[in-house]
């Protein structure tokens, strides 16, 4: 896309797989220097560990000097009713520990990584902070307390830090998918994806390669006054119609 992202350097939490990966491949393309923080990579990154976190940002500027872009990607999902009721019973819950382990990397890994990389952007008065968000984090999704929730989250982090860090140069957007083809999804049974599909006004499911660059846009020279916004990646899709 010609982007003048040329050896930018670029943290993407969560690059291992799916979006996370397609969007360091996406990013490479434009000539940047992409690292890749993931619990799946060597060195092993954990969101949720502060020390992790702060060792990983520390190795990065001394290797790199700095740090351009953060993609706040990584996540995970642990869905459940909030309450299963049949035939007049509590069937099953949402137990605590699918709550606190979504919570901790969706919501807390957002915090713990954007907080360590932020005294480095200030120094250098610039800065792109992008947090993957949801279309559920807009709308609420069945069986997604957990999820949608941190997803919610996100956006009011994004919000927040666009407040509070604009005046150092640094800009803070959101992106928040829709239903996108990953290899997780499309292992999905086939009547799934038809009505995820269905459910679409484009008819289709995205590909990662979609949200990928719809990161690559806002960490870009093209746009320069783009802050606080979340930029739905969605192909139109509203949930619960």
């Amino acid at each position: 896309m010609n982007l003048n992202l040329k050896d930018k350097v670029v943290v993407i939490t969560g690059g291992g797989a799916g979006i996370g990966h397609a969007s360091a491949e996406a990013f490479r393309a434009e000539g940047a220097e992409v690292v890749v923080w993931d619990v799946m990579s060597e060195p092993k990154i954990d969101v949720t560990s502060k020390d992790s976190v702060e060792a990983a940002t520390a190795a990065v500027i001394a290797e790199h000097g700095r740090i351009d872009v953060l993609v706040n990607n990584a996540g995970i999902v642990r869905d459940a009713q909030l309450v299963k009721w049949k035939d007049g019973e509590v069937v099953s819950t949402m137990d605590d520990a699918a709550f606190d382990a979504v919570v901790n990397v969706n919501l807390k890994g957002v915090f713990l990584c954007t907080r360590a990389v932020v005294p480095h952007m200030i120094r250098q008065s610039s800065g792109v902070i992008l947090n993957a968000s949801s279309i559920v984090g807009l709308y609420g999704n069945f069986g997604q307390t957990n999820y949608a929730a941190t997803k919610a989250g996100v956006i009011s982090f994004t919000r927040t830090w666009a407040r509070e860090l604009g005046r150092f140069g640094i800009r803070v957007n959101a992106v928040a998918p829709g239903f996108i083809a990953t290899e997780m999804v499309k292992a999905m049974p086939q009547k799934v994806l038809d009505s995820m599909s269905a459910r679409t006004p484009l008819a289709q499911l995205g590909d990662s390669a979609d949200v990928a660059n719809a990161f690559v846009w806002p960490a870009s020279h093209a746009a320069p006054f783009l802050s606080r916004t979340v930029l739905s990646v969605d192909g139109g899709l509203v949930l619960g119609t």
